[in-house]
C-alpha cells in the first residue's frame, strides 16, 4: 500500500511540475529568426511581432536575420535549436515550396516545426513596366498571346510565391511568359524600372509609389477583395479568374516539440497584437491582411500549401538552379 502511494504521490508531482516549469517562460532572451536578409516582408512582419510580443511578455524578443540557402540556414536553425520556447523563427510561403525544390533537405518540413500563428497574409499585385502597351488584364492577355516566350517576367527568386503563383497563372490564361529570377525584389523592381524586365508580381508595398507616379502600370491583384493601399486595381477575382486569391503569407514557427502552452500562448498574444484596430490599419496601408491564427489552423494551411506547391512545381517543371 505504501508503495502505491509512493506512485501516485511522484506521478502527482510529475503532474504538477511539467505544467509549472511552462509557467515560468518567458525567463530571459528570446531570439526570433529570420531566414531572410532586413527589409523584406518576412523580416517586417517578424519586428513588428517582436516587438508587439517583448510588451506582452515583458522579455526582449531579438530578431536574427540568417538569409542564405532558399531560406534554408535561417528554418535549419530553428529546426535544430532546443524546444523550450527561446527560439522561434518566422517563415513565408517559399518554405512551403522548398520540399517541391530541394532533393536533399536539412529537416523535414512538416515534422521538425511546431506552426505557432499565422501573422499575416499579403496578396499579390502584376504590374507592368509603363511603357508595355496594355493597360488591363485582358490586354495584357492578348499580347502575351500575340508574343509567346518574349515576354520577361521577374521574382524575388526560383520557388517563391511569385513565381508559382504566376507559373500557375499561365496555365490557366494560357499564355507563355519567360521568368527571371532576381535574389530580392528590390533588383527585379530596379530592373522593372529601367525597362530590362516586362513585368513583376510582388507585395503591394512594393508598387504602390511607382504606381502613383505613372512609372507602372497596375494589372491585377491576388486578394479576395481591393486593396487600400491601391484601390484603383482590380482583383483576379473581378477579372474572371477566381482561382487567382493566392499570396505569400508570413508565420511564427518554433522547434517540434515546444511546450503547447508555450505555443498557445506565442499565439494568442500574436493574435491579440496583430488585430488590434490601429495594427489592422497600419498592415492594411502596407498591402497586407492581418490573421493572427492558432496553431492547428497554421499547420493545416502549411500543410495544404505543400501539397498545392508541390504540384504546380512538378508540373510546371520548376528546378532549383
Amino acid at each position: 500500500m505504501n508503495k502505491i502511494k509512493l506512485v501516485l504521490s511522484a506521478l502527482l508531482v510529475i503532474g504538477l511540475t511539467v505544467p509549472a516549469a511552462a509557467q515560468t517562460w518567458p525567463s530571459k532572451q528570446i531570439r526570433m529568426i529570420v531566414p531572410y536578409a532586413p527589409g523584406g516582408y518576412t523580416d517586417v512582419m517578424a519586428r513588428t511581432v517582436s516587438q508587439k510580443l517583448t510588451q506582452a511578455l515583458g522579455q526582449t524578443f531579438v530578431v536574427e536575420n540568417r538569409p542564405g540557402a532558399n531560406s534554408l540556414i535561417g528554418a535549419d536553425a530553428v529546426a535544430k535549436a532546443a524546444p523550450d520556447g527561446y527560439t522561434l523563427g518566422t517563415v513565408i510561403a517559399g518554405h512551403a515550396a522548398n520540399p517541391s525544390l530541394i532533393s536533399k533537405m536539412p529537416f523535414d518540413v512538416l515534422k521538425d516545426f511546431t506552426y505557432v500563428s499565422l501573422i499575416s497574409t499579403a496578396p499579390l499585385l502584376l504590374v507592368v513596366r509603363k511603357d508595355l502597351p496594355v493597360n488591363n488584364l485582358s490586354e495584357f492577355i492578348a499580347y502575351a498571346k500575340a508574343n509567346p516566350g518574349h515576354l520577361t517576367f521577374g521574382t524575388s527568386g526560383i520557388g517563391s510565391a511569385a513565381h508559382i503563383t504566376m507559373e500557375a497563372f499561365q496555365k490557366s490564361a494560357g499564355i507563355k511568359l519567360l521568368h527571371v529570377p532576381y535574389k530580392g525584389t528590390a533588383p527585379a523592381l530596379n530592373d522593372l524600372l529601367a525597362g530590362t524586365i516586362d513585368i513583376q508580381l510582388d507585395t503591394a508595398s512594393a508598387f504602390a509609389a511607382h504606381l502613383n507616379t505613372g512609372n507602372l502600370k497596375g494589372i491585377a491583384i491576388t486578394s479576395q477583395e481591393r486593396l487600400p493601399i491601391v484601390p484603383n486595381v482590380p482583383t483576379m477575382t473581378e477579372l474572371g479568374f477566381p482561382d487567382f486569391v493566392t499570396g505569400t503569407w508570413a508565420g511564427i514557427i518554433a522547434p517540434a516539440n515546444t511546450p503547447k502552452d508555450i505555443v498557445d500562448r506565442i499565439a494568442k498574444e500574436t493574435a491579440t497584437a496583430i488585430n488590434a484596430p490601429a495594427m489592422k490599419e497600419t498592415l492594411a496601408k502596407q498591402g497586407y491582411v492581418a490573421v493572427g491564427s492558432t496553431p492547428e489552423e497554421f499547420d493545416r494551411l502549411v500543410h495544404e500549401e505543400v501539397v498545392r506547391m508541390g504540384k504546380i512545381i512538378r508540373e510546371a517543371n520548376i528546378k532549383l538552379e
